[in-house]
């Protein structure tokens, strides 16, 4: 499998909260395999992504109005009426795309209208692609807008619960993000415009609807998560949405649907990633509400719901929900380790309050490092793995050959052990492959990149894989175990 990039897509059958509010469900979603391409293309999409999250940084700087960070509080803490209890539903095989991201499939609309759409933890805003009535002429991007009615496109004309949002709204002034800030009258429907440094961006309007959503247990039933804040993309560019139909934002924010979905069960909601090179039949997971698995004693148990009682197995640390950080998810991180020698990286680069920082993102697939963090790693894994032939693949710095001149084959290294060492004396030791990776046929390369500082670090979804992470809003804690997430 060396030289194949391969990303998971998390495709999404559909969750649903219970009726009137007293029980949680969860729901789990399948995965397909679309596609591969290089580790050089991924790292350069990565430099991309960085950029985008640095811009959306840039935006969050200058601080939230008071009254939305106290609707995002209210919202991450969940429905007061949800009760614990958790349902999980079995997901089909993993499927790669060539942009590095997840996928989730998604039915919107009454009647249900199905998309596929990327499952982006630094997302606040679902949006899918949108196709007007003909007589409309709602969009002056036709080379983007044209391209929906090639493919999947929602109908907002064709469903019974589409409802426009004003442009004079709460929602439209204080929560969306890239809103226009035109409003010609309070009639007319709020508009935004996402716009990305690598030229990626999305522009239509915002209403709400419903999901459709396949309930788990003995009954499994189809039901309806209403009141979803949806973008209906006229217009759309970039690389990401020519595979997908739009995004499904699992971010932190009072409008995403993890919020919207988590508040109806229990809370939080978690996923897990199998090996990014794992054959067609591999299964993963997502769910929404109390995940089993993080309180069972084996990772594979998922048909009994947690008690009360029930230690977790899985390791805990604080989930910062920092507005500065939003809408991504912050991590504190305090040391990082290769061979049990902790490395010498300022404290300043893992706290939000000197420039630095971590987030966990499932939308970057390598994990990116602010320099001095970079350097200090980068060199400590070098220097033991100084006796295998270095070999030039651009644009990573440490790549190697990794096969043997006698038998032709890889060989044999015992890989030094990373190790990111989180707050609550919480640790994160990824398998080897997570952080030495196949990057072309015989060659292998250190799999993390070079960010600026001051800056962020991203955890990326590579280090992430063969993990079960659950994201308790609620409780505003972050828990994570080994888990080879198949069953």
């Amino acid at each position: 499998m060396a030289g194949r990039r391969l990303i998971l897509l998390l495709v999404v059958a559909f969750l649903a909260g219970a009726s009137g509010g007293r029980a949680s469900k969860s729901a789990q979603f399948d995965l397909l395999r679309l596609a591969s391409y290089s580790f050089p293309e991924l790292a350069r999409s990565n430099r991309d992504r960085l950029a985008i999250i640095i811009a959306r940084l840039r935006l969050t700087a200058d601080g939230a109005p008071a009254a939305e960070r106290r609707r995002t509080r209210e919202t991450a803490a969940g429905s007061s009426s949800a009760a614990a209890a958790a349902f999980a539903m079995p997901l089909g095989s993993g499927a790669y795309t060539g942009i590095g991201q997840y996928f989730a499939r998604f039915r919107v609309g009454t009647p249900a209208q199905a998309f596929l759409l990327v499952a982006d933890t630094g997302s606040d805003l679902t949006w899918v692609k949108c196709r007007r009535p003909a007589s409309s002429n709602s969009s002056s991007h036709s080379r983007y807008s044209s391209s929906a009615a090639a493919g999947r496109a929602f109908r907002p004309e064709k469903s019974k619960t589409w409802a426009p949002i004003s442009c004079a709204s709460d929602t439209c002034i204080k929560s969306l993000p890239f809103s226009l800030a035109t409003c010609p009258t309070p009639g007319t429907a709020c508009a935004y415009d996402y716009r990305y440094k690598d030229g990626s961006a999305a522009r239509g309007t915002v209403g709400t609807e419903s999901a459709t959503i396949a309930l788990s247990g003995p009954k499994a039933r189809k039901t309806k998560l209403r009141g979803l804040v949806l973008g209906c993309s006229s217009s759309y560019s970039g690389p990401s949405f020519a595979a997908s139909d739009g995004v499904l934002s699992l971010g932190y924010s009072d409008i995403s649907f993890a919020s919207h979905a988590a508040s109806r069960f229990g809370g939080r909601f978690s996923y897990c990633l199998v090996d990014h090179l794992s054959p067609r039949n591999a299964t993963s997971y997502l769910t929404f509400g109390p995940n089993p698995a993080v309180y069972s004693t084996s990772s594979s148990s998922t048909s009994s719901c947690p008690t009360a009682r029930a230690p977790p197995r899985a390791r805990e640390t604080p989930l910062v929900l920092d507005t500065r950080m939003r809408p991504f998810y912050d991590v504190s991180v305090k040391a990082v380790s290769v061979a049990g020698e902790f490395l010498k990286i300022p404290r300043t680069v893992w706290d939000v309050e000197t420039g630095g920082g971590v987030i966990l993102d499932s939308g970057t697939s390598l994990t990116v490092l602010a320099k001095p963090a970079y350097r200090a790693v980068v060199a400590a894994l070098g220097k033991r793995l100084a006796g295998i032939p270095r070999v030039i693949l651009d644009p990573f710095e440490y790549c190697y050959n990794w096969t043997s001149p006698t038998t032709g084959e890889d060989i044999d290294v015992d890989l030094p052990k990373l190790a990111v060492h989180f707050a609550g004396k919480a640790r994160l030791e990824p398998p080897g492959k997570s952080y030495v990776i196949d990057a072309a046929p015989g060659v292998k390369c250190i799999g993390v990149q070079e960010g600026p500082w001051p800056g962020v670090s991203v955890i990326g979804n590579i280090l992430q894989q063969e993990h079960l992470w659950e994201f308790d809003l609620k409780n505003r804690r972050l828990r994570f175990q080994r888990s080879r997430c198949t069953h």
